[in-house]
């Protein structure tokens, strides 16, 4: 019968997420902090009876995988393309820190706590893989809890949302370097010559939709209009990992920004709303927290974690936040952006995963690196609600 339990599965994961959401609301926290409560309580780490493994796990993680595009894609469709290309020096030079303070927090990290030998190459290559894991930011968090506190508009939102894509590019540059030195398939000149083209079809995409603008709004409101967006969006998004390698999120999210500035995209959002928040979303913040165990950790592993954890946060609100400071942004506005950053969700795990898949991570190094990307993606949305809120301006969240 398990070809059927991911209908129980769907069941348990909607009802915990809206009930976990509503009482976060009532402590005035974004919903999306229950609806992560709720995966780990439903996972592995406690009541174990939701799975991520067969069938119905595998169900669970495409419909997750869908959620985060649809997340991906709305934020595409709400970026203010002027906010961003006014913000686009801020978001560069904000990535760039951000990426290499974590790279050497991490690698610094796993050198000091397990005395690593420098002259094995192997064990250099498992330090630097750690701070890969670390460089990664996922965005989709961030972009739901701006969007509920009403503040994914701005400099502050864009240079988040712009600095998160370039931050993607750079990770996947370096992981591909990475891997290329313990997989001879894999050539780093290629890899840089496929990304390099990747933005070359972007920005003729780009010009495309540009050019036909006209013809796309003359079609109006009606709902051929939201399917073809989602089909551009799927299409890009598969075009992007497939051909290219690059995460299918970061494709989804540029087939939003392409239709953001038109009269349409407003319609578009609304209409896509209904099954993301309706079902996919719920399905992927859910299947974040039911993605490790954390039996048979010994106490070295534990504190090799909260190390790791305090590195992954610091890195990312130092170095973000130095980054949006020396481009002019205030101290507040500053150290938003840099929490904005903290969130490691399944950008992390997919680097991470890759890594495991290489014989960079054992066992013994994935689940703790799995517990700093959960316990991140927690404490996000939580520290930007008190970082964006106002003394004098507490913002209404929706209502489930």
């Amino acid at each position: 019968m398990e070809s059927y339990s991911y209908l129980l599965f769907l069941a348990i994961i909607l009802i915990s997420t809206k009930l976990f959401g509503l009482f976060s609301r009532k402590v005035q926290m974004p919903a999306v902090v229950g609806a992560l409560v709720a995966g780990l309580i439903l996972g592995p780490s406690l009541l174990n009876v939701v799975t991520l493994d067969g069938e119905a796990g595998q169900y669970l993680q495409i419909t997750a995988e869908i959620g985060v595009i649809f997340l991906m894609f709305s934020a595409g469709l709400e970026t203010d393309l002027e906010e961003l290309n006014e913000n686009k020096v801020a978001s560069l030079v904000t990535a760039v820190i951000g990426v290499l303070l974590p790279l050497i927090g991490g690698f610094v990290t796993y050198v000091l706590m397990f005395g690593t030998d420098l002259s094995n190459f192997k064990e250099v290559l498992t330090a630097f893989f750690i701070g890969v894991v670390l460089t990664a930011t996922s965005v989709s968090i961030t972009v739901e809890t701006l969007r509920e506190l009403g503040k994914l508009k701005g400099r502050v939102g864009t240079t988040i949302l712009g600095a998160a894509i370039i931050d993607d590019i750079l990770g996947i540059i370096i992981l591909s370097v990475i891997t290329s030195l313990t997989d001879t398939s894999v050539n780093v000149g290629v890899v840089l010559i496929k990304i390099g083209l990747y933005f070359v079809l972007i920005l003729a995409l780009g010009a495309a939709v540009r050019y036909f603008k006209n013809n796309i709004e003359n079609i109006g409101i009606k709902r051929r209009v939201p399917i073809f967006a989602i089909a551009f969006c799927f299409l890009l998004a598969y075009v992007s990992e497939h051909f290219f390698g690059v995460a299918d999120i970061t494709g989804a999210y540029f087939a939003g920004l392409m239709l953001s500035y038109m009269d349409v995209s407003e319609y578009i959002k609304k209409r896509i709303e209904t099954p993301s928040y309706l079902f996919f979303s719920p399905v992927f913040f859910a299947s974040v927290g039911m993605q490790t165990s954390i039996n048979g950790m010994g106490f070295k592993m534990w504190l090799f974690t909260l190390i790791l954890l305090l590195v992954a946060i610091a890195s990312k609100v130092f170095g973000c936040g130095l980054g949006s400071k020396v481009c002019g942004m205030t101290n507040k506005e500053s150290l938003q952006i840099g929490i904005g950053m903290i969130s490691r969700g399944e950008v992390a795990l997919i680097v991470a995963q890759k890594g495991y898949s290489v014989g960079l991570l054992d066992q013994k190094l994935f689940a703790p690196i799995v517990l700093v990307v959960i316990v991140t993606t927690l404490i996000t949305p939580v520290l930007l609600k008190i970082a964006m809120t106002d003394k004098d301006d507490s913002p209404e969240l929706k209502v489930a």
